[in-house]
């Protein structure tokens, strides 16, 4: 195999295992690109991201450019004269001059099964949408946003208990032996193409926090995978009415269950030993794991114990 030289673009988590791998049995980059540092949690203390700890942990150099449309940045990378551009989850869209640097390919992991799920929140949207699979692909970069030509695709089941962060974990085991086999095809230019079928894409955006409030009018299998699919981010809440009469939001995590039981969506329903069983627009929900706003998690029971007043409305997601 002809040794390569190799540029890496990334910044989520979900990178960090391929860039081990890269340093470890090569071809090891000769300059990780990430994003700044950015200032995080209620006191806005500047934070590297994930790649960069990893990057600088194993000795290599780093850059961190505020945007690559930059030509002192594609400067930069240019003076590497890299063979392939290896990006996964960088966050940052990538200028024509850019993908025109490497000698060979820039090549993108995607966490998903292309031409499904396109865009970021691609994990969660497996879940989601209740596919059987997701996976790993490897495909060139094109100036549209996952469009490129497909290399390589590896998949991996979506079990009935998984959530975004487990799948999230797996997805970033199976990318460095992803890798690993398209590089060597791309040494010996035996690297496959494959134009992405438009007609079976989807898309999903980036996720915000409000993306999570339940809609108890789904079925509940449906808000089933939803709480599953938005664990650990942008996570799932509905509302209900605090003593006191206010309005105060309900965290809500995975595990919950589908069960027997109907009833007003949103309404919580009887039952001895069930813990809080909420009715659904088909079918109910038990939630075992749930935190109302300034409290602690707590079961379900405990929840429906201790918070919802005996006698006003047992509804969560409306209040009167």
């Amino acid at each position: 195999m002809k040794k390569l030289r190799v540029v890496f673009f990334g910044t989520g988590e979900i990178a960090v295992p391929t860039l081990r791998h890269l340093a470890e049995q090569g071809p090891c980059p000769s300059l990780v690109v990430t994003q700044p540092d950015r200032p995080v949690g209620r006191h806005q203390v500047p934070t590297p991201p994930p790649v960069k700890v990893a990057a600088l942990e194993l000795g290599m150099p780093v850059f961190q450019p505020e945007s690559m449309r930059d030509d002192t940045a594609c400067d930069r990378v240019a003076e590497e004269r890299p063979d392939v551009a290896v990006v996964m989850a960088y966050g940052q869209w990538l200028p024509k001059r850019l993908l025109e640097i490497p000698g060979i390919a820039c090549i993108n992991l995607h966490a998903s099964l292309l031409p499904r799920h396109r865009g970021a929140a691609c994990i969660q949207a497996a879940i989601d949408a209740g596919d059987a699979e997701t996976g790993m692909t490897v495909m060139h970069v094109a100036p549209k946003l996952d469009t490129g030509d497909l290399i390589l695709s590896r998949a991996t089941p979506i079990g009935p208990d998984d959530t975004a962060g487990s799948l999230h974990d797996r997805l970033a085991e199976l990318a460095p032996g992803a890798l690993d086999e398209v590089l060597e095809s791309l040494a010996a230019g035996t690297a496959r193409r494959t134009i992405q079928t438009e007609e079976e894409a989807t898309y999903i955006g980036k996720l915000g926090r409000e993306d999570g409030r339940i809609d108890w009018s789904w079925h509940a299998g449906r808000i089933e995978r939803r709480i599953r699919a938005f664990d650990p981010w942008p996570g799932t809440f509905t509302t209900f009415a605090a003593p006191g009469g206010t309005e105060k939001r309900l965290k809500v995590f995975a595990p919950a269950r589908v069960v027997a039981g109907s009833g007003e969506p949103g309404e919580v329903l009887p039952g001895e030993g069930d813990g809080l069983v909420v009715a659904c627009g088909e079918g109910a929900l038990r939630l075992e794991i749930v935190q109302p706003d300034g409290s602690r998690r707590m079961t379900g029971e405990e929840f429906s114990r201790g918070w919802l007043v005996p006698g006003r409305d047992r509804r969560l997601g409306i209040v009167n």
